[in-house]
């Protein structure tokens, strides 16, 4: 088949191969998405030469590829060196060679992929706060030493919540602990943890704050290299301890912490003492009291007893009575201190001792009063919140019943309010 054209038409429409090689260039170069692109995919090859680094960027499943380029004045300023098999994220433009016929990406920036790139971040999320002063040691606050109240933030459906609870109540019984909920898993969770932060310092009641989690995988602690958490910590007005329940990397949130552990429980027993060894602890002063009052008043014996025989021996009558006189003066001043002493600890001995017998639940039991407990375990605390028919389980002094509900009398407030 001929195609029969006309030879002015050839000659007004044909483009030389350069032509169309700058054409083609100018339509590449000159396109704004072109410019500075980014392009995700695994290096396949890699070749130094004099002017730079040369590779091909292909997709996982080498169905379409690139040739890029790094040159020399580039190659030190990369986040990372292209090596053949690795995963890479690249910035750079497209540039066409006319003599050659082909184009290639020009690169400016490669950063790691996946797990590298996060690992990326968060390096540089750390020098960047690090140089803010926020992980300063001088930051850091000392926690009070007998806290009457406390806040955890933490998932209420997390284990971590159920141990904290568990140690503070065996360690220092009648603590009162404000619980801010917070999801602290997904993408969520940072704006969650940062809301719980901000109830309890509107509450002001609290005077240490636990922000724990029960442990997981890397990427299910992101939450806790989130800028926002870790900044909401260091601007937190009161001291914060973290237990968030790894052992292997520490987290932003531990590093702008004013103390952190690896688990919920430990949390827990650093932020209160245990009530049962502050006991033993004074029990242990007052015998070492008795002890010193003991040994100081054998030295006063057997020191008054060699002045006596010295006194003896120089046959001054005079100024052993005198002397006589002032020690025994001096005894009877350290009988009535020690004796003070003595009185003051054994009275503190017998406050703290009540205080432990009001403290403890039992005792409450005994006197006639019973807890009521729901299915689950929970403390029923309103009879608006039971319903008839529902069984209870009753703990009395001495063993429990369970009982069903017949009738449910809501409390008078809450009728009004009903009416109303």
């Amino acid at each position: 088949m001929t195609l029969d054209l006309p030879d002015s038409l050839i000659l007004d429409t044909a483009l030389s191969v350069s032509g169309l090689t700058d054409y083609i260039r100018l339509l590449l170069e000159q396109d704004e998405q072109l410019r500075q692109v980014w392009v995700t995919g695994e290096v396949s090859s890699a070749n130094h030469h004099r002017s730079g680094l040369f590779f091909t960027l292909q997709d996982t499943d080498r169905t379409a590829g690139i040739k890029c380029v790094v040159w020399n004045s580039q190659l030190p300023k990369l986040a990372q060196i292209p090596v053949p098999g690795e995963q890479i994220i690249i910035l750079g433009s497209i540039r066409l060679y006319p003599q050659r016929g082909e184009y290639q990406l020009s690169v400016w920036q490669t950063l790691p992929a996946g797990v590298g790139l996060q690992a990326l971040r968060y390096q540089q999320l750390k020098n960047r706060l690090l140089a803010e002063g926020l992980f300063d040691a001088q930051r850091k606050r000392s926690l009070p030493t007998h806290p009457q109240t406390i806040a955890v933030v933490t998932s209420p459906t997390a284990a971590a919540w159920g141990d904290i609870q568990k140690t503070l109540k065996q360690r220092y019984p009648g603590l009162q602990v404000l619980f801010s909920p917070a999801t602290v898993q997904g993408e969520q969770a940072p704006e969650s943890i940062v809301k719980a932060i901000e109830r309890v310092e509107r509450d002001g009641r609290a005077e240490v704050l636990i922000l724990s989690r029960g442990g997981g995988a890397v990427e299910e602690l992101a939450c806790f290299n989130d800028e926002r958490v870790v900044r909401s910590l260091a601007s937190c007005s009161i001291p914060v301890i973290t237990g968030i329940g790894h052992q292997r990397d520490e987290s932003l949130a531990d590093l702008v912490a004013d103390a952190c552990v690896h688990t919920p429980t430990a949390a827990a027993e650093l932020v209160v003492p245990s009530l049962s060894e502050l006991y033993t602890e004074h029990r242990g002063r007052v015998v070492a009291l008795h002890e010193a009052v003991y040994d100081f008043g054998e030295n006063s014996l057997n020191k008054l007893q060699v002045l006596r025989n010295r006194l003896r021996r120089l046959r001054l009558d005079r100024q052993v009575q005198l002397e006589v006189d002032k020690l025994g003066w001096k005894r009877q001043h350290l009988v009535q201190i020690t004796t003070g002493r003595s009185q003051q600890a054994t009275q503190h001995l017998e406050l703290l001792r009540q205080k432990l017998a009001s403290l403890d639940p039992k005792a409450v039991l005994q006197r006639g009063y019973a807890v009521v407990r729901q299915e689950d375990g929970a403390i029923a605390r309103s009879a608006a919140k039971l319903a008839v028919g529902q069984e209870l389980v009753i703990q009395l002094g001495q063993g429990g019943v369970k009982v069903k509900v017949m009738e449910v009398n809501e409390p008078l407030q809450t009728q009004r309010t009903q009416r109303g």
